[in-house]
């Protein structure tokens, strides 16, 4: 039987940290660590160090994926399987130099609206991104159709929204709370790479395995590549969805184990996967409906590319209860401060994932790839099963 009284111990040391994370305002950190985490005022605003270091990380971040882009956007595109004098070379090359400009905007967004959602305010995220994206709807059609801009005009559009959506987020934020840190020393550097190092090592893995399936898609040809970025976009778009059950279960855990209630923590992720689980399949079954009036003809008319997503989309509908319990899980670790095992089993998962891909799609094709995909997140959503049934971990109070 688990020492309830190391817990709370354990929960009080790490109070300070879920207020790097969720800065709930009314949690106690610890002394040691007020300087760093309880809000100072500043012209009736606040400082927050661990608010003004994320901003500043996702800003540099933001420049190295812009030089690191825009420098080596056709080293890039040979490595992604994209040769030499292929028709998509010129295009994807353009598009990716230009869409390189809006990376900096991108990383601020992301790392702003993480600090809203650790302020449990998920409205103005959403606002300002419903903004930048109405937007992008507006521009991207306009540059491609009316300009005659093509893949230019498309990333232009996409550029111009993001941006639209950083300047949002930044004001809003700015109004309430000091960007800047009167000392620069107040920046908790040491925070930010212990744990960001961890998430960082964590998307990396994800964001190769992705890449990866790109990859074997585009060294297919152009009809594949087309056939599975519809699929791609689908996938995720729908499967994103069950990102709010995830946010929502991170916010409740985080404050839940702060405090020490092991019950309330636990009642958050159970019913956090059973919603997960459900909505999932309810998912699944609105794809099935689509599918069958025609839902890949709203992205193209092309008979050999609707022919790729056919074979595409049964996995895309399938996996749906999949994916969702897979994101929920990540919600779920977060939550828990379980960022070491969420970047160690996502470094394994990716491997397996990524073998999987790779000798699928020489064998079975595009087909192959999907299956690849479909193990990808089939096995993020067993590691997590296995830490909550395990009761490893900030679990073990389950025991």
């Amino acid at each position: 039987m688990l020492n309830l009284g190391e817990q709370k111990k354990k929960a009080k040391t790490s109070v300070g940290f879920y207020r790097f994370f969720f800065l709930d305002q009314r949690l106690v950190a610890p002394a040691k660590d007020a300087d760093l985490y309880m809000p100072k005022m500043v012209d009736e605003k606040r400082v927050l160090p661990a608010v003004s270091t994320a901003l500043l990380v996702g800003a540099l971040l933001g420049l190295v994926e812009f030089i690191i882009l825009a420098a080596g956007s056709e080293q890039i595109l040979t490595i992604m399987g994209i040769p030499r004098g292929s028709s998509m070379e010129e295009p994807a090359e353009h598009f990716l130099q230009l869409r390189a400009v809006g990376a900096p905007a991108v990383v601020i967004s992301l790392t702003t609206q993480g600090v809203f959602r650790g302020f449990k305010d998920t409205k103005t995220p959403l606002y300002a991104t419903a903004i930048g994206n109405v937007l992008n709807m507006i521009l991207v059609p306009f540059f491609i159709f009316f300009l005659d801009y093509g893949v230019t005009g498309a990333a232009a559009g996409n550029v111009i929204s993001q941006y639209l959506t950083a300047l949002i987020l930044l004001f809003k934020m700015s109004r309430n709370i000091s960007l800047i840190p009167p000392k620069l020393q107040d920046l908790n550097f040491l925070g930010f790479v212990k744990y960001g190092g961890l998430l960082l090592i964590r998307s990396t893995a994800t964001m190769l395995t992705m890449t990866l399936a790109t990859s074997e898609a585009a060294r297919q040809g152009v009809i594949p590549m087309a056939a599975h970025q519809i699929c791609m976009q689908v996938w995720l778009a729908a499967s994103l969805l069950s990102d709010a059950i995830a946010l929502a279960s991170q916010a409740i855990i985080a404050s839940a184990l702060a405090r020490g209630l092991y019950d309330v923590a636990k009642d958050a992720a159970f019913r956090s996967l059973k919603i997960g689980c459900c909505f999932g399949l309810l998912i699944s079954l609105l794809l099935l409906g689509f599918s069958m009036v025609g839902l890949s003809k709203i992205f193209t008319n092309d008979l050999q590319v609707l022919a790729f997503v056919s074979l595409g989309l049964p996995f895309v509908i399938a996996t749906q209860p999949i994916n969702s319990l897979a994101f929920v899980f990540d919600g779920i670790h977060f939550g828990a401060l379980d960022f070491w095992y969420a970047a160690k089993s996502m470094v394994l998962v990716a491997i397996l994932a990524s073998m999987t891909i790779f000798l699928a799609a020489r064998v079975m094709g595009f087909v192959g790839i999907w299956i690849g995909l479909s193990s990808f997140m089939a096995l993020r959503m067993l590691v997590g099963f296995f830490r909550i049934g395990t009761a490893s971990g900030p679990w073990k109070f389950l025991r």
